[in-house]
């Protein structure tokens, strides 16, 4: 049986779509929720292997996809602290958009470390290696499974095979194209480019991705 992908806030609206789209094409899913109660539900509603409590979904995963909100990066990497070891990949989606006082968020936060990515390598125990991806992908086109993707998701890193590691499990969704996109200080450029979506897609009343043109057919060569 293939590895487990644990889903970090898998509850929420980008995880819940993450966890639906993936396990439809057969990638054994572990829900992770700080309710266990609501990672269970979760897991029935999206078909995912099963749900657990945060710790516990991370502990059981090479792969740990992080998918809260950014006001609760920080505490939730705290509180994982014990449960990620060395060797795992954790995949940051964070986005540090300032909270908007009426309509939506379409700016984002200054973080100190340069993104939210970084900072989520900052604060992850030593030898978990953090990549930076699925930024642009919106959660309502995610969870609704006869919507087609049709978009590139961009991925960051310092590790080429990590990268390509993370790249593999993204394509198993249709539609969805990984595109190395550099270093992990690049994040920063990446998570900013959600919130410009946000403010087009509130424009035009869509739910657009991003697609780069002009790349070679082999975006992953050997």
């Amino acid at each position: 049986m293939a590895d487990p992908v644990a889903i970090i806030g898998g509850t929420g609206n980008i995880g819940f779509g993450l966890a639906m789209r993936w396990s439809r094409v057969g990638v054994p899913v572990i829900i992770g929720s700080r309710d266990a109660g609501r990672a269970r539900e979760a897991a029935q509603r999206t078909g995912a292997q099963e749900g657990r409590e945060n710790a516990d979904a991370a502990r059981e995963a090479p792969i740990v996809v992080l998918t809260v909100p950014f006001r609760s990066q920080s505490e939730t990497l705290t509180n994982l602290k014990g449960a990620l070891r060395e060797g795992q990949i954790l995949v940051d989606c964070t986005v540090p958009l300032a909270a908007a006082v009426s309509g939506r968020a379409t700016r984002t936060l200054g973080v100190w470390q340069g993104s939210a990515a970084q900072q989520a390598a900052e604060m992850a125990p030593d030898g978990v290696r953090v990549v930076a991806a699925l930024h642009t992908v919106g959660a309502p086109t995610l969870a609704d499974l006869d919507a087609p993707l049709d978009e590139d998701v961009l991925i960051c890193g310092d590790r080429k095979a990590d990268k390509r590691e993370v790249a593999a499990l993204i394509a198993r969704i249709e539609g969805l194209r990984p595109v190395d996109a550099g270093r992990l200080e690049q994040a920063r450029i990446v998570e900013s480019i959600t919130a410009l979506l946000i403010g087009v897609n509130a424009r035009y009343k869509t739910h657009s991705g991003i697609r780069l043109t002009g790349l070679p057919a082999d975006l992953w060569p050997e």
